[in-house]
This record gives structure tokens, sequence and C-alpha cells, in this order.
């Protein structure tokens, strides 16, 4: 198997992809609090991503265009939107529960600068090897 340099590093901007959508999933839930009949959004992205780690294929990467070459054969994990219609909060209709929104944007806001951190010590380590330990 190839040394891949920069794996740990998609995985990792694959993690904020994910946060940062999620962020923006959770920010629009709570602009839409008064909203009447509004049903809260999930992101979903951290099953997908466990399945593609324990296929046998690895990661494929993203074609954004029918003339780029297909590099690598397996599943590429999605971030998928959902919307939450199991529950409803209030008599108007609306299931967003403020306190529970709040709660998981501080959450998601510390998980995405953890992943900013790791990606700028993968980095760090990639510069500190090329310039020889100095």
């Amino acid at each position: 198997m190839p040394f891949d340099m920069f794996g740990e590093v998609e995985k990792l901007s694959m993690g904020m992809d994910a946060a940062w959508k999620r962020n923006e999933v959770i920010m629009n839930n709570i602009a839409n609090n008064d909203t009447p009949e509004f049903n809260r959004s999930t992101v979903a992205f951290e099953e997908h991503f466990k399945t593609a780690l324990e296929a046998q294929d690895g990661f494929a990467l993203k074609r954004t265009r029918d003339k780029h070459m297909d590099i690598g054969a397996g599943t590429t994990p999605r971030i998928s939107v959902e919307e939450d219609t199991s529950t409803t909060m209030r008599m108007d209709g609306n299931n967003v529960d403020i306190e529970k929104e709040m709660t998981d944007l501080a959450s998601n806001v510390i998980y995405y600068q953890t992943l900013q951190k790791k990606v700028s010590s993968e980095f760090s380590q990639l510069s500190t090897a090329i310039k020889g330990g100095v």
C-alpha cells in the first residue's frame, strides 16, 4: 500500500465540512424557532463516515467533471440533512427546542475547532519533516 501523506488531513477535512454544514443547519433551526409548522433538521455524517472507513476499498475521490479521471474505488461519505418530523414541541407545530439547539451549536463549535487544530498539527508535522527536524 503506498504512503498517503495527506490521508489524515483528507479525513479531517471531511469532518470539518460536516461540522460546518451542521453549524448552518443548527443556525437555521434557531432562526426558525418562531416559525409555525417548521420542522428542525439534523445532519447525518458520522454513520456514513464510519461505513466508508469500514469499507475494504477505502475512500473514492470526488469527481467534479466528467473528464476527470476516476481515481480510487470505494465509498465516499456523504453529508445528509434530514428533517425531524417525529416530534412537535409546541401547539403551532414547530419542533425546535431552543435550548437543545444552543447546546448542539456550542458542542459543534468545539468539535470544529478541535478538528481545525488537528489539521494544523498535521501540517506542522509535515513542515517539520520537510525541514529535516529544524
